[in-house]
Formats: C-alpha cells, structure tokens, sequence
C-alpha cells in the first residue's frame, strides 16, 4: 500500500486548483474518495483550507504531475524518500514574539534554579538576555524579581534541549577543570615548591 502524502486535504486543495488531474488520479494520491475531491472542485469541502504544494514538501515532481495529467490513467507516485534531521551547526537568531519575551526572566529563572552550573553568559546566551538582567535574577535584586515564575525555556520554544545539554556540557567540563586546577594548587601548596 502506498503512502499518503503529507497533510492530504492541503495538498487535494492544491492539486485540484493547480493541476489538470483527473479527481480520481487526485483521490487515489490523497488518499480521499472521489466525490471529496469533486466537493473541493465546487467549493463545498475543505472550505478555508490553503492549499499544500506536494512539490516543495518533496512528495511530487512537476514531472510526475505532467506525465499523470497527459495520461489519465496514470497514477500519481509519491517520492518516497526517507527524511534526514539534520542540526545546522549554523545558527539563525529566531525572531521571538513580543508576547514571548516578557518570558525570557522566566526561563533564566528556571535555568538558574534547574541548572545551577551554568555560567551567567550562558545563560544570558541561551535565553537571549543580557548577562546584567541574568546577574541581578540570580543575586535576587531584578526590577520585576517577585513576579517572576520560573518556565522551561524548552517547552516555551527558546531553544532547543540539544542547545540546552551543549552548554550544560560546557559548564560541566568548565567544573572538573577548576577543580583539577584547585587540586594541583593544593599540591604545590603543601609539597612548598
């Protein structure tokens, strides 16, 4: 049985507005009967529904389309690729919404009493704060101190937990090479060299 594709009321909006396809050709890609397909044609079905084009999202080729629109009865064929996840290590500021940066106390908060270890500039880094607001949050003297609540950055869509276990690595890292540096001045300390 072959695959549906992505969003398939989206993509049978976009199909029947932009391709000469036959509505059984149509349904059968989608995955929908015949007569939803003829019912997004008159307008009746999937009213309010924008379109889904199956040729950015990668399912369809424009020669698919073509080869299926000069012969009716060929079937449309999904490409089936397996998607690969990739991390950009190259990173993009994310715009943040004004309705979500009254959050950003909130989260350094919640690192601050989550993720003690982490440094002030990276929290300030993660959450996109500057280092004085982290500073004041963790010594208990930010202008809006008491109203803050703690909130998982995460959840809320600040960064990403891969962000969030990198610099918890850094800090841990940081952490054992202070205090193998302590250890080795003790040493020196007491041997009196």
């Amino acid at each position: 049985m072959s695959k549906a594709p992505l969003m398939p009321m989206a993509t049978a909006v976009w199909l029947v507005e932009n391709t000469s396809l036959t509505f059984k050709q149509i349904a059968d890609f989608c995955k929908l009967h015949e007569v939803e397909i003829q019912g997004i044609a008159d307008g009746e079905v999937a009213k309010g529904i924008v379109g889904y084009n199956p040729i950015i999202s990668g399912q369809l080729s424009d020669e698919e389309i073509k080869l299926s629109s000069e012969d009716i009865n060929r079937p449309l064929n999904i490409i089936d690729t397996d998607v690969e996840v990739k991390s950009t290590e190259t990173k993009i500021k994310k715009y943040i919404p004004l309705s979500k940066r009254q959050d950003k106390p909130d989260s350094a908060l919640w690192l601050l009493k989550n993720h003690s270890i982490l440094k002030d500039s990276q929290i300030a880094k993660l959450v996109g704060i500057t280092k004085n607001s982290v500073t004041s949050i963790r010594s208990k003297s930010y202008w809006n101190f008491n109203s803050l609540s703690p909130k998982d950055p995460v959840a809320m869509g600040l960064f990403s937990q891969k962000d969030l276990l990198n610099a918890i690595e850094k800090a841990e890292r940081r952490i054992l090479k202070e205090k193998k540096e302590k250890e080795k001045s003790n040493l020196v300390n007491k041997s009196g060299i």
